[in-house]
């Protein structure tokens, strides 16, 4: 496993361009910044903090997520709210997001301010459709976090980080989704946070606190982890060309000092998943 990049104090986000190379998040400092294909780290986006999850837009964009969900220019200019979070019903904001095959962008948002001491409430699963209307399609998770989709589209995973699990949905046609059952079950004190799925199933599952990247079979069975330097591993997303490296990305908590969030790579012999673009009408 190599460090592609590290000072950054909660690494989020992490999400590949074909030709940009890797794009992330820094949620504490602020900034979205990217790792070029040649190895050159460089920020993207200045300042905006809390983003806690980004995908790519069609129309050559990026979604980010933070106090509102928000479609901008892959500069960051030109910036416009998708869903605000003062529309949601604890109106805090949002974590981690993904996409759909259709365009369609699903969010969890935060029922607490998880880092300004309050007390934990669950919150809610949000759809938002290609005409931007938003619909609330599951409820009652206590810190949202990593979300994706099995290869056939039919299956939507769901990190709870809160619960010390892994929900699963099954996928309606309209994009709804019905009662979740646990996916997977971690040990305590091993967070599930971000993840991401591979072309044969397989879910891969950042482990916050748990210092490595649990992999799971499309049953839920542990197939392997991957150990990471740092225990604080917030995040994995695939990428490269033939999308075999894996991206991990950690925060501070826990490492030798402050701002010693990083970026690391290793191989897969299975590639990932490509995220598909957000269609969402922009405003």
């Amino acid at each position: 496993m190599q460090e592609m990049a590290t000072g950054y104090g909660l690494v989020e986000g992490p999400v590949w361009h074909s030709e940009l190379g890797l794009l992330y998040s820094d949620v504490l400092n602020g900034g979205v910044f990217r790792i070029s294909k040649n190895g050159d780290v460089s920020q993207q986006v200045p300042k905006r903090r809390g983003i806690g999850g980004m995908a790519l837009h069609a129309d050559g964009g990026l979604v980010m997520g933070g106090k509102d969900i928000v479609a901008a220019d892959i500069d960051g200019t030109n910036m416009g709210i998708l869903l605000a979070g003062a529309d949601t019903k604890a109106g805090i904001g949002f974590n981690d997001l993904t996409t759909d095959a259709s365009g369609r962008i699903y969010v969890g948002d935060l029922g607490f301010r998880v880092f300004g001491g309050d007390e934990p409430k669950p919150g809610y699963l949000h759809l938002i459709d290609l005409d931007g209307r938003e619909r609330v399609i599951s409820d009652g998770i206590m810190l949202t976090n990593g979300l994706g989709f099995s290869p056939d589209g039919k299956r939507l995973y769901h990190s709870d980080a809160r619960a010390d699990l892994v929900r699963v949905y099954d996928v309606f046609p309209d994009g709804s989704v019905s009662d979740w059952v646990p996916f997977a079950t971690l040990e305590s004190g091993e967070t599930p946070d971000g993840l991401a799925v591979a072309m044969d199933g397989s879910v891969w599952v950042a482990l916050a606190h748990g210092g490595a990247v649990a992999v799971y079979e499309p049953d839920g069975q542990l197939r392997q982890r991957v150990p990471v330097p740092l225990p604080m591993v917030t995040s994995v997303c695939f990428g490269g060309d033939d999308l075999k490296d894996v991206y991990i990305v950690s925060g501070s908590r826990g490492g030798p000092r402050e701002n010693c969030g990083s970026v690391f790579v290793a191989r897969s012999s299975v590639a990932g998943l490509p995220l598909p673009p957000a269609r969402v009408k922009r405003n």
